[in-house]
């Protein structure tokens, strides 16, 4: 007696009957981020027809292309962490490994430090949280006061019955608050725009706990797990104890990935559409229909007319969008939560009882600089700040950091200055463009311990991002599970993105591969 193939057997079916299957399924992806390009591109590489929609007339999402006076720069994302090795395979796979770049060494400082100003973040410890209390970058920061404090860890009983979630409470009932407040918090603040209370340690760090539990202090454990990354790495992360060692970039810029598989996207038959405001899916007796309006066409100007009739006629043209709908077979929806929320609450219906998150609204301000001071690169790659200290929250010194970006500036220089955590709205957001450059040139004079006057600005960008909360967030884990399995439980929906599978490029792209493999495995076999 046989059995019929299972959705875990698709060797059991010949190629050209899978292939002829997929090219009758029509996948429908609304959102050209990292994670929409990803998830269409996993369904064409099998023949599915693929339809991806973007609102913006550009690619990219979180990844951006900006032209600063001739030196074209990242305005978002910048770099992927080498975690997993699963962002660089994407990039391996679209033929990109001669682009990739490390960091240049230099290392970043911390500003804000009560009665000390500035300093270099210390090297050697875990989120902020220091191995020896007593090397001499830690005491710079903390005092004596602070060292002797944090020194308590190690005679403190370790806990034995259950563990702390939050890794601010744990640093500082261990090592105490100086520790938590100038080390911690700007590590959590700059990478995760969180307060560190907030912050879930088995998820941030794992193995901690379990550390701190075998070895007895948590200074031990941080030195007990680095040991442990530095045996299974050495041979190939000599730069491991550098810090920001644990990204990589691109040559050019990270906009090259957003090409790269939009190009893919081309060739395998995808059609790629920008400046398409999707307005609702809704299921139908053959599958979904996605609604979406497009901006009509602009005719050209009229021979002969003056300014003021040619812009009458072209607003005339512009009231009312063209309304188009499509024919699905599966959606994708890739946009962020919000977006995402409202495009499913009739799909979905479940998925208004799953809690949505709080996601900070960030600003980066970037500045390209005429500032002969900065040549020495006097605050290293970057800066962050002790939460409470200066409005901004962060500085990358981008012609310091990337060595591509330096030769493309020239003798000028590059910062990028960020604003905006949880809980706490970007103090740029209420300001003109101007006063927000104004702004980001005088945190970035005080953070980088330099003069930069009004003239020395060349050029700058303002971009705004809503930051997905990151999976380290107490309760973040139980929050996208929830949402997830809402999703999940509708035939033919999926949804992708970093509000799902938390920030960064290495969890979104393996996140947003799994979830297509899923879907176009429901298409084809079930």
């Amino acid at each position: 007696m046989t059995s019929e193939p299972s959705s875990s057997e698709p060797s059991s079916a010949e190629p050209s009957d899978l292939a002829a299957r997929a090219a009758e399924k029509h996948v429908v992806v609304i959102g050209g981020g990292i994670g929409g390009l990803v998830a269409a591109r996993e369904c064409a590489k099998v023949g599915m027809q693929v339809t991806l929609l973007e609102v913006a007339d550009e690619l990219g999402g979180a990844i951006r292309r900006i032209e600063l006076d001739g030196v074209v720069v990242d305005a978002g994302a910048e770099s992927y962490a080498t975690r997993g090795g699963l962002a660089r395979a994407l990039v391996e796979e679209l033929g990109l490994a001669d682009r990739i770049v490390a960091p240049r060494p230099g290392g970043a400082w911390l500003a804000g430090i009560p009665g000390v100003g500035a300093a270099p973040l210390p090297v050697g410890g875990i989120l902020g949280i220091p191995a020896n209390p007593f090397q001499d970058d830690v005491r710079r920061i903390l005092g004596w006061s602070g060292v002797w404090r944090a020194y308590l860890d190690r005679v403190r009983p370790p806990l034995t019955i259950g563990h702390q979630l939050s890794l601010g409470k744990l640093v500082s009932s261990r090592m105490g608050s100086k520790v938590r407040d100038r080390l911690v918090a700007p590590v959590t603040t700059g990478v995760y725009s969180a307060s560190p209370d907030d912050v879930d340690i088995d998820i941030a760090a794992p193995g901690l706990n379990a550390a701190l539990t075998r070895v007895g202090s948590l200074s031990g454990a941080v030195q007990s797990l680095r040991d442990d990354a530095a045996a299974k790495a050495a041979d190939t992360q000599a730069a491991a104890k550098t810090p920001g060692a644990a990204v990589e970039g691109l040559t050019g810029g990270m906009s090259g990935l957003v090409d790269a598989l939009a190009d893919d996207l081309t060739r395998l038959g995808a059609e790629v559409r920008t400046g398409v405001r999707v307005r609702s899916i809704r299921k139908t007796a053959k599958g979904w229909v996605v609604e979406s309006e497009v901006a009509p066409a602009i005719a050209p100007d009229p021979v002969g007319e003056t300014d003021a009739v040619v812009a009458e006629l072209h607003a005339a043209e512009a009231v009312e969008p063209v309304i188009e709908e499509i024919a699905a077979d599966a959606v994708i929806v890739a946009t962020p939560e919000a977006a995402a929320r409202s495009l499913l609450t009739a799909a979905v219906p479940a998925l208004k009882h799953a809690e949505a998150a709080s996601s900070p609204e960030i600003e980066i301000v970037t500045l390209l600089l005429d500032a002969p001071v900065l040549d020495a690169a006097p605050r290293g790659t970057g800066v962050l700040t002790v939460p409470g200290s200066h409005t901004a929250k962060a500085l990358t010194h981008s012609t310091a950091k990337w060595a591509w970006v330096r030769e493309a500036a020239g003798r000028r220089h590059l910062v990028r200055v960020s604003f905006g955590a949880q809980g706490e709205p970007a103090a740029t957001a209420a300001l003109s463009d101007e006063a927000a450059a104004d702004l980001a040139r005088t945190e970035a004079a005080t953070m980088l311990g330099v003069a930069l006057a009004p003239e020395a600005v060349i050029a700058s960008h303002r971009g705004r991002f809503v930051q997905s909360q990151p999976a380290s967030i107490i309760g973040s884990g139980e929050r996208r599970t929830a949402a997830r399995a809402a999703v999940r439980a509708v035939p033919g929906i999926a949804a992708v993105g970093a509000w799902l599978a938390g920030t960064g490029l290495a969890q979104v792209i393996p996140d947003a591969r799994d979830e297509a493999d899923r879907l176009r495995r429901a298409l084809l076999w079930e």
